[in-house]
């Protein structure tokens, strides 16, 4: 019950910050202002999918499910665990940024979506640290909470990060 109570309070936590929480569009990160802290968040969110990919593939490799590849050495394990939470630190500051800057916006269903994933993202966070070091939860659970963080980074990444790469447009979503 605590694993889905925790992960769940935490996601709805951020989101009832981020709607009472004034937005405040002057917020610099790393000393950069405007459209360029814009630009450094999605460096650094395209930094972070990549963190996210790579995750995903030392998962595969550990588990054993990358067609082809001989079984993982024992560096693999503690590279997975440093990858992530080096993926984790470089989040906090897009993530701090974000909800500090702008909060929880609904403008538009690009915002809306980026919005409740980065709420989601962090919940799934505390869900696989959950999974990770509960003896009680199925192993199955485990694939599927990482899943998701790298499903969420990557919704995150495509909703904000490419959006501002791309000249304020993504498929799928109206210019602007």
């Amino acid at each position: 019950m605590l694993a889905v109570v925790v992960p769940v309070a935490v996601a709805v936590g951020i989101y009832l910050v981020g709607t009472h929480h004034t937005p405040d569009y002057l917020n610099g990160l790393f000393g950069r202002y405007g459209t360029d802290a814009v630009d450094l968040k999605a460096r650094l969110g395209t930094a972070l999918l990549g963190l996210a990919l790579a995750q995903l593939g030392l998962a595969l490799w550990m588990y054993g499910r990358l067609p082809g590849a001989r079984p993982a050495p024992r560096p693999v394990r503690p590279g997975h665990r440093v990858l992530g939470f080096l993926a984790f630190l470089l989040s906090l500051p897009i993530a701090y940024h974000c909800l500090t800057t702008y909060g929880i916006e609904t403008t538009s269903a690009r915002v809306a979506i980026h919005s409740f994933a980065g709420c989601a993202l962090y919940g799934a966070f505390v869900a696989k640290v959950i999974v990770v070091r509960s003896r009680r939860l199925p192993g199955r659970l485990l694939p599927v909470v990482g899943g998701l963080l790298v499903l969420g980074v990557a919704l995150l990444w495509y909703t904000a990060a490419l959006w501002a790469l791309d000249g304020d447009s993504v498929p799928g979503f109206p210019s602007g």
